[in-house]
């Protein structure tokens, strides 16, 4: 899925090392490239899939992250912290746990030098969609060491029925 600015430069950017190391292994239905073959939300995902999407439009992808999830998968996103959009309000709804990335991540293109290794002007976080919940998001804390970078916090919900 390509986008691309005035610029000529498309949204297609590659995730930081630290990121792509605790994911090392995992399927990844849309990776860095600027000229993708194969469209990444047509094709069933793998049972533990990472997936950066292009943050022009990840509506699509947090929709096909939950399907995804409810068959039984391990999905976690990589996105840019925006609580005012529609596709925020369903990775709330879907009980989605969200792990905050501590500072600035930085923009990673090869082939567009300009905005290179210059920090990104938002927040971003990892959401993770599991039926098992909490109990992936220890699992993953517990044997990745990159986690020092990401603050979790659970949020517990009393029912007041």
């Amino acid at each position: 899925m390509k986008t691309e600015n005035e610029f000529g430069n498309t949204d297609s950017y590659e995730s930081e090392p630290w990121i792509l190391e605790m994911f090392k292994g995992w399927f990844d239905p849309c990776p860095y490239n600027d000229n993708p073959l194969s469209d990444g939300l047509s094709i069933e995902w793998g049972r533990r899939t990472f997936v950066n999407p292009p943050y022009s439009n990840p509506l699509p992808w947090v929709e096909k992250a939950i399907k995804e999830s409810e068959k039984g998968s391990f999905i976690v996103m990589l996105l840019r912290v925006d609580t005012s959009t529609k596709w925020f309000t369903k990775i709330v709804e879907s009980k989605a746990k969200i792990l905050w990335i501590n500072g600035r991540l930085r923009y990673r293109k090869q082939s567009y030098k300009r905005f290179d290794n210059t920090p990104v002007p938002w927040a971003s976080m990892l959401v993770i969609f599991s039926k098992k919940g909490d109990e992936m998001v220890k699992s993953l804390c517990q044997t990745r060491k990159e986690f020092d970078k990401l603050k979790y916090i659970k949020k517990e919900v009393e029912d007041e029925s």
